[in-house]
Parts: C-alpha cells; sequence; structure tokens
C-alpha cells in the first residue's frame, strides 16, 4: 500500500498528539518492513518544515512537505473547502490518514482518522475556543466520511462509537508506545532536594491547582514538587509558592531523567484519551499517583495509586503513600509498561487498514 500520514502536528513544539504521531510513524515503519510506501505529508510553513523534519530524523518515510504562507488558514481552508482532492497534490494512494489539523477531500482510497479524546465535546469550557471550533467540525466530518478511526485506548474508542455514532466496526485502538529511552537505565535528574514530578501543559483540565494545594498539605516534608510543562490557555496556577520548581517545557528527550529523579509521579488529570505520560514514569521506575478517572484506568493497569483530582486532602494521602510503598508498585508498573511498544502500534494502524481493503 501507499500509506499517507498527515503529521501537521509535527510542526509545533512535541507535546502528547505529536509524539504519538512521531511513535505511530516509526512502528509502521517497522511493521511495514518495506512492504508499504509510507508518506510523511503536511502544508507547514518554513518554520513548521525545519520541526517536522527534526522530528521525522532517523524514519525511513518518504517526505512531502510543501512550505506554505499562512499553513494554519490554508489547512483549515482546504479542508471546508473540500477541494482540490489530495490526490492533486500526492498522487494515487491506498490510505490517507490525518490528524486533527486538516481534512482534505480524497477521490479513492481508504480514509482514516485519529481521534485521542472526545474533551471539546464534553467539556467544552476545558478548551481554547479555536480547539473548539476545530475539533467540532473534525469529528462531525469523521462521523460522515471514514472508514477508518483510530483510537488510543479502548475507553477512547467506546467514546467514540457511544458520542459520534461511528459503527464500532470502523474503530480501532492503537496504544501508544514507550520510546527507547524510557528505562530505569541512565541519568536521574538532581534538583537539589527530593522531587514528586507533574509532567502537563498548563490547562484546567489537568487539575494542577489542585495538586500546589495537596503538596501544601504534606506538611514538614523535604519533598519539593516539579512541574514540568508549556503553559497552556485560560487561567495559569501560580507556581510561585515555596518548594515548586517551575520547569517549564521539557523537550520529550529529557524527560526520562525527570522521571528516574523523582520520589513519585502525579498525574491528577480531570480527564484523558489515554495518559501517556503514567506509562513513561512507570517504564522509568517511578511510583505514579494518577486520577481516579476512568480514562486512565488503561494507562495505569493494577500499578498506581489512584485519587479523585479534585480532592487535594485525597491527593496529598496518595502522594505519601505511593512514596512508602515505592517498593510493591514500581515491579508491576514496569512490567505494565513493557506492554506499550511503538511495533504494536504500527500494527495495529496497519490491520485496520487491511481490514478496510
Amino acid at each position: 500500500m501507499k500509506i499517507v500520514v498527515d503529521v501537521s502536528p509535527l510542526s509545533h513544539q512535541r507535546t502528547g498528539v505529536g509524539n504519538y504521531v512521531r511513535g505511530s510513524l516509526e512502528g509502521l515503519a517497522e511493521a511495514s518492513a518495506g512492504q508499504h510506501e509510507l508518506v510523511a505529508f503536511a502544508p507547514a510553513s518554513r518554520r513548521g518544515k525545519r520541526e517536522i523534519e527534526t522530528a521525522l530524523d532517523g524514519l525511513d518515510v518518504v517526505r512531502r512537505l510543501p512550505v506554505l504562507p499562512a499553513a494554519h488558514a490554508l489547512r483549515t481552508l482546504w479542508s471546508r473547502v473540500g477541494r482540490p482532492p489530495a490526490e492533486r497534490v500526492l498522487g494515487r494512494f491506498d490510505v490517507f490518514h490525518f490528524s486533527d489539523w486538516m481534512y482534505p477531500a480524497q477521490h479513492a482510497g481508504i480514509r482514516s482518522t485519529m481521534v485521542h479524546d472526545l474533551v471539546p465535546l464534553h467539556f467544552p469550557d476545558w478548551v481554547h475556543a479555536r480547539t473548539r471550533r476545530m475539533h467540532g467540525a473534525k469529528y462531525r466530518h469523521t462521523a460522515r466520511a471514514c472508514d477508518v478511526v483510530m483510537v488510543n485506548s479502548r475507553f477512547t474508542g467506546d467514546d467514540v462509537v457511544a458520542t459520534l455514532g461511528v459503527p464500532a466496526k470502523n474503530v480501532h485502538v492503537a496504544y501508544p508506545g514507550v520510546d527507547d529511552g524510557f528505562t530505569t537505565d541512565g541519568a536521574r535528574a538532581d534538583l537539589g532536594r527530593p522531587y514528586a514530578l507533574a509532567v502537563a501543559t498548563l490547562e484546567p483540565r489537568k487539575k494542577l491547582a489542585k495538586l500546589l494545594d495537596a503538596y501544601s498539605l504534606l506538611n514538614g516534608s523535604d519533598l519539593a514538587l516539579a512541574v514540568a510543562g508549556a503553559a497552556g490557555w485560560g487561567d495559569q496556577p501560580s507556581l510561585d509558592a515555596p518548594g515548586v520548581l517551575k520547569l517549564g517545557y521539557t523537550p520529550h528527550d529529557a524527560l526520562p531523567d525527570l522521571y528516574r529523579g523523582a520520589s513519585v509521579f502525579v498525574y491528577p488529570s480531570l480527564f484523558e484519551g489515554f495518559g501517556m505520560p503514567v506509562v513513561e514514569a512507570k517504564a522509568c521506575g517511578v511510583p505514579c499517583v494518577v486520577s481516579s478517572h476512568a480514562s486512565l484506568d488503561e494507562a495505569c493497569g493494577d500499578a498506581a495509586v489512584r485519587a479523585d483530582p479534585r480532592d487535594p486532602d485525597a491527593l496529598a494521602h496518595a502522594i505519601q503513600r505511593a512514596i512508602a510503598e515505592r517498593a510493591d508498585l514500581v515491579p508491576p508498573g514496569l512490567e505494565h509498561a513493557r506492554g506499550f511498544t511503538w511495533l504494536a502500534n504500527g500494527r495495529a494502524h496497519l490491520a485496520a487498514w487491511e481490514a478496510a481493503r
């Protein structure tokens, strides 16, 4: 097959979606073993193209990255107008797999997309207005036009069927994988004192304000709270409290050192499509405190301390418990993390497209 994969999200600093796009391509290349032609496609600005080229470094894929002014606006217009068809730009293909960022028309071949979560539909106040508009239009198009809908968890898959009305036979789970650098072996970050680590873009649903409240309840502890994540949108929690270390955006390849150096990893998100930082932390041998919401069950398995993300007392108690029970939590966490590979992710994509043929 000739498989075209939209890599537009790689035109910006990589966070969860970008990491998934890059990892999926890696898994597809490995699973294909040269049997399929993989084309990484994205209309992008000059700066965006440089970001994409860096992210794709080392991957055996064909790159089609036309440079356009106002690339985001043109991608949006292309999706809404519905012409020209993608074949005019890419030639004939067997699969067109698009991301959250654009959904141009096509004449033939399998039409496939990825849904990471339905947060903008369920909780519109948790996302930026532009995200709400962009995703709302994409979701409607997905339900109407796609042969294959890939999701990153069974939870999200069930949500797509129930909420968007997509037939269950068209929905396929491709779990995220753990990058090779996320292991117990390697350097450990030294932040000057023991620390709890949170990794998340600063936005309302991540509930970092409640985590800060929980941290303030750890009286007499010498534990710092390190927060790694770029500013997102909405009211930003103040990270100026004593003992709180504001690390800002942290490149993906710098995260393993932070995970390995942490006494505990804390992820109090209200809702996720999957929750990949939880698995990354487990793979680095860190005990985890994770939101009790069902959307994080698959990332957690049976190896995490769960707590209500709205309850600072519960979070504080869970942090203390996870540190005390480290020896019991780390081994099953490592075993759970071993089940998530990009090769398996790539195979799941290929199986879905083969089934659709």
